[in-house]
């Protein structure tokens, strides 16, 4: 079973930096997004189909910035708990402990 458990935290640390890579990139296409006219492309039906576009994609690039600006921060949160809990199991198997029936007694 802790063939199948692995955390590599430089690989964690490499998608922590795409996620926050996506964002910035995100918020660059929303500021592009923000200054930019649909008038004058040509039909009154083809600006307004556009003006529909550009107000769903903005609302829709928003939602998945904040939602991958949050999974970055889980995944960090994570992250950390997970090394924690590694350092206190190497501490805590840097301990002696007596043994009894083929048990090992961890002092606390």
């Amino acid at each position: 079973m802790a063939e199948r458990l692995r955390v590599d935290a430089v690989e964690l640390e490499g998608f922590m930096k795409l996620l926050d890579g996506s964002v910035a990139s995100l918020k660059g296409l929303r500021t592009a997004l923000a200054d930019a006219t649909v008038d004058g492309l040509g039909t009154d039906d083809l600006d307004k189909a556009c003006e529909d576009f550009q107000a769903d994609w903005k609302y829709g690039a928003e939602q998945i910035g904040e939602q991958t600006e949050d999974l970055s921060k889980i995944i960090e949160q994570n992250k950390d708990a997970f090394m924690e809990v590694e350092a206190a199991l190497y501490k805590a198997m840097q301990k002696p402990g007596k043994t009894k029936d083929d048990v090992v007694e961890v002092p606390e």
